[in-house]
């Protein structure tokens, strides 16, 4: 056999040891990640509930989503391990203050777009056209309106 034969079986059976390298190593990151938690400690599960750690077991933790109210999730279940400071600006809304000062302050509509415009209403040019056409208009007008006047019902005005 030629190695120019093996060489696409070789290129691919290094890509599939890598990948499933990678895969392994965010396994072993999110195990540890689990591992960490204790009584107290703030998590997002996998389908997004915050919740606090009241009790970890061998594969089963016990959170506690509002007082009183205990929930018991599979330790795999647990998406991430929050930081305090982290928790309680997602949960509490805590430190609102601190991000607004830092960030500009964007409104939901287009009020703030016309806050320095004059309320009068814009002039399309449309006064310059009327004292042009003012002698020819109400006479094209009069003429319609008697064109009008001669039909009896069922007529139209197709020709």
């Amino acid at each position: 056999m030629d190695i120019v034969t093996l060489l696409p079986f070789i290129v691919l059976i290094g890509a599939m040891f890598l990948m499933t390298r990678s895969a392994k190593k965010k396994q072993q990151a999110a195990a540890n990640m689990r591992n960490q938690m204790q009584p107290g400690t703030g998590v997002r599960t996998i389908g997004g509930l915050y919740a606090t750690v009241k009790e970890v077991n061998d594969d089963t933790v016990v959170l506690e989503a509002a007082p009183g109210v205990h929930l018991v999730f599979a330790k795999n279940a647990i998406g991430a391990v929050l930081d305090d400071a982290e928790y309680n600006r997602i949960v509490h809304g805590d430190d609102d203050d601190a991000l607004k000062s830092d960030t500009p302050v964007v409104p939901d509509d287009a009020s703030s777009l016309t806050e320095d415009a004059k309320d009068d209403k814009i002039d399309l040019g449309k006064k310059d056209a009327e004292a042009e056409g003012a002698g020819s208009a109400p006479e094209a007008k009069d003429a319609k309106d008697a064109k009008d006047d001669e039909k009896t019902d069922g007529d139209t005005d197709a020709k």
